[in-house]
Order: structure tokens, then C-alpha cells, then sequence
């Protein structure tokens, strides 16, 4: 989150009244702007490996490996197995 600036600074003094009729004298965050903004975990690369992961959950099943193998093998439960390898067959059907 960047540094903090007063409205005063930044605001044209019509839109500054504006805005402090909905809140007056409170933070606020205004968040970039679509273009702007990074998709959740793109920036850090998680969001690739989860779908890497989720695939290899969803081959491994199709290949014959119960559910309770892979809840000990990803450290996951079963009905996050179970959520993974449904929205996984749904895409591929």
C-alpha cells in the first residue's frame, strides 16, 4: 500500500466535498484501476502453480489415484480434492 495523502492535496475542492459526505474525516482506500492492477498471484507466480498443481491432481485421479492418496500427498482435504478434480472435469468434458 502506498503513503498515505491528504484529500486537500490531491482532490479538487468540489470533489473533496463530494466525497466527504459519504466519509468524512475516515481512511479511505482507492484502488488502481482495472487496467492497472495485477490479477490475484500473478505478480508472484502462485496463481500458475496452483493451476499446475490442480492439473496434476486432476491426471493423477484420472490415472487411477484414490482421493485419499492425494489428500496425503498434496496436504490437502478431501473435499478440496473433491472441488479440484470437479471443476477440473467439467472444463475438460
Amino acid at each position: 500500500m502506498g503513503i498515505y495523502k491528504n484529500g486537500r492535496d490531491v482532490l479538487p475542492p468540489t470533489l473533496l466535498k463530494q466525497v466527504q459526505q459519504y466519509i468524512d474525516g475516515e481512511l479511505l482506500y482507492i484502488p488502481k484501476q482495472d487496467e492497472q492492477r495485477a490479477g490475484w498471484g500473478e505478480l508472484s507466480g502462485s496463481k500458475e502453480r496452483l493451476k499446475d498443481r490442480n492439473e496434476a491432481i486432476y491426471q493423477a485421479y484420472c490415472s487411477g489415484t484414490s482421493t485419499d492418496e492425494l489428500e496425503r500427498v498434496y496436504f490437502l482435504s478431501g473435499e478440496s480434492i473433491r472441488k479440484i478434480i470437479s471443476k477440473l472435469s467439467r472444463v475438460t468434458s
